[in-house]
C-alpha cells in the first residue's frame, strides 16, 4: 500500500492522547494529529524520528497527522487507520495464507446476529472454498523482550471483538483475530497479560472454542507498508 508523500521531523511530545508537537527540517513546529487510542508505550520519545502526511482539507483541524516514528531499529507505524488497508491489500492478493483462495472481499461487515445487532468486523470473506470468514485487525506495537503484544492498554472493546468472532464459529463461519505487527522487532506475538489479563484469558478460552489467532508483519518501505509474512503466535 503507498502512502501519501511523507515530511520527516522530530517528535517534542505527545499530549491528550491525540496531539503531537513535531519538529520539521526546516525547523518549524507542527502540530500534528496522533491516530492512536492506545498508549504507545515504547513507540515514541522526544528527539525520535518521525515521518508525517500533509492533508489539504480544509475541513480538517489539524493538517498534518503522524503516520510512524523511528525508535532506532526502522519504522513503527503508529496510524492504526493504515493497517486494515494494508492488510485487507495483502488479502486480496493473496498475500496472507490462511486467508487465501476466497472471491470476495468486504470491509467493515455486520456480523447479523440477535446477540451483536450493532457490532461490526473488520472483513468479511466469501465466495471460497470453505465457510465465509469474518476477521479483526489488531493494530500491535507494543513491544516486550522479543514478544509483540497486544494490547497496550485495557481494551474492553478488544475483549468484545473476541466474543463477536466467537459467535461467527458458532454460526458456522470462521472467526479470524489477526494480530498486525507494525514494527521491525519481536520474533513472535503473544498477548499482554501483565496489562489486561482479561483480555489474554478471553483470547485463549475463544481459541479454544474455534476462533482463529494468527499474526502477520508489516513492513514499512520507503513510500509505503506491505505485509511481510506470518509470525508465531504464543499464549503467554
Amino acid at each position: 500500500m503507498q502512502l501519501p508523500p511523507l515530511t520527516n521531523g522530530t517528535i517534542l511530545r505527545r499530549y491528550k492522547r491525540f496531539l503531537a508537537d513535531v519538529e520539521l527540517e526546516d525547523g518549524s513546529v507542527v502540530s500534528a494529529h496522533c491516530p492512536n487510542t492506545g498508549a504507545m508505550t515504547g513507540c515514541w520519545e522526544p528527539g525520535a524520528p518521525v515521518q508525517l502526511s500533509h492533508s489539504d482539507n480544509p475541513r480538517r483541524k489539524l493538517a498534518w497527522t503522524l503516520e510512524r516514528v523511528d525508535m532506532g531499529r526502522g519504522w513503527i507505524g503508529v496510524n492504526t487507520m493504515r493497517a486494515n488497508p494494508v492488510i485487507a491489500e495483502a488479502v486480496a492478493s493473496g498475500g496472507i495464507p490462511p486467508l487465501s483462495g476466497y472471491g470476495a472481499l468486504r470491509r467493515e461487515v455486520r456480523l447479523k446476529s440477535s446477540g451483536h445487532p450493532r457490532s461490526r468486523l473488520d472483513l468479511h470473506l466469501s465466495d471460497g472454498p470453505g465457510a465465509d470468514a469474518f476477521v479483526e485487525i489488531k493494530n500491535v506495537t507494543l513491544l516486550d523482550g522479543d514478544r509483540l503484544c497486544f494490547p497496550d492498554a485495557v481494551s474492553e472493546r478488544g475483549r468484545r471483538h473476541l466474543d463477536l468472532l466467537l459467535e461467527a464459529v458458532r454460526l458456522g463461519c470462521r472467526g479470524v483475530i489477526l494480530f498486525a505487527l507494525n514494527r521491525p522487532e519481536g520474533r513472535c506475538f503473544s498477548p499482554a497479560r501483565e496489562i489486561d489479563p482479561a483480555y489474554a484469558r478471553r483470547l485463549e478460552e475463544v481459541v479454544g472454542q474455534g476462533v482463529e489467532a494468527l499474526a502477520v508483519r508489516i513492513r514499512h518501505t520507503d513510500e509505503g507498508m506491505e505485509v511481510g509474512g506470518m509470525v508465531e503466535v504464543v499464549r503467554p
